[in-house]
């Protein structure tokens, strides 16, 4: 079962962030820690992600105002890129940091869109 739900969570963040970057990814957690690397791909991917009921891009933008409201700057980027394939544009990721700042401060919407700024250069 941890098996299958492992490779679930490879399928699925291989679907958000790109079949020809999965491997990168793993092996940024792996190098982290092994355990890291088969919680978030098995947990996060495999049970989380995976759930009915809200479609990937909902669940990317919730992703990015909770991230952005916590200034977890590392898993911000990385839900950013997601949301971008998960087919969120560019205008809806903004509108989310009104939320943050509405209901986490203006602080952490502005630390939350330098980051973006930031992607929304690489992926241009």
């Amino acid at each position: 079962m941890l098996e299958e739900q492992y490779q679930k969570g490879v399928e699925q963040f291989s679907q958000m962030v790109g079949t020809n970057k999965i491997d990168e990814l793993r092996e940024k957690f792996r190098l982290l820690s092994p355990d890291f690397e088969r919680c978030v791909m098995g947990v996060v991917g495999g049970e989380i992600w995976s759930r009915p009921n809200l479609d990937l891009r909902t669940r990317s933008l919730c992703s990015i105002a909770i991230l952005a409201a916590l200034g977890r700057v590392n898993a911000l980027e990385l839900n950013v890129q997601m949301a971008l394939n998960n087919g969120a544009t560019k205008a809806e990721i903004i509108e989310v940091f009104f939320q943050v700042a509405a209901h986490a401060g203006f602080a952490a919407a502005w630390d939350g869109l330098e980051k973006v700024n930031e992607i929304f250069k690489a992926f241009a």
